[in-house]
């Protein structure tokens, strides 16, 4: 087990096994030492947990913990396509989009939640990275958080 699935596990959170696209496109691509994820959704077994809109039917604590959930698939995603999540050298971005009400200002404390778990997960080293936290009017399948990510590896 890698000490990051390790801290992940005293945490109460187990990596599953990464999900398949939607539709034609890859769920990562690697390029050079670096990991393209495509975006994440709020999906546990199978499942989407978290749909609705921030500022609306969703509050901002099920916001923080549907960006926490895309961030556990994205670690799923970079597990598959390295096999050992120590190989992982720097969460270079987040890219976080919100489906929010045109009032609500808050898409950076909903994306905290991903980027709190990267930070634990990984240690301030790896873990600190840039991001972007915006507004959409609509995501895929109503969900409230999408999150895609760069990351680089050994």
């Amino acid at each position: 087990m890698s000490q990051v699935e390790q801290r992940l596990a005293e945490m109460g959170i187990t990596i599953g096994v990464a999900a398949a696209p939607a539709a034609k496109y890859l769920p990562f691509v690697i390029s050079g030492n670096h990991i393209f994820v495509s975006g994440q959704l709020p999906m546990q077994d199978g499942a989407i947990k978290y749909q609705g809109k921030l500022g609306g039917d969703i509050s901002l604590e099920d916001g923080e913990a549907a960006a926490k959930l895309c961030a556990i698939n994205i670690i799923a995603q970079l597990k598959a396509a390295v096999g050992d999540l120590d190989r992982i050298t720097r969460i270079v971005k987040l890219g976080g989009f919100v489906n929010s009400t045109a009032d609500f200002t808050k898409q950076p404390a909903v994306i905290n939640g991903a980027s709190n778990l990267m930070f634990d997960a990984f240690g301030e080293a790896v873990g600190a990275h840039a991001r972007a936290a915006v507004s959409s009017p609509a995501l895929p399948f109503d969900v409230a958080v999408e999150i895609d990510a760069v990351a680089e590896f050994k």
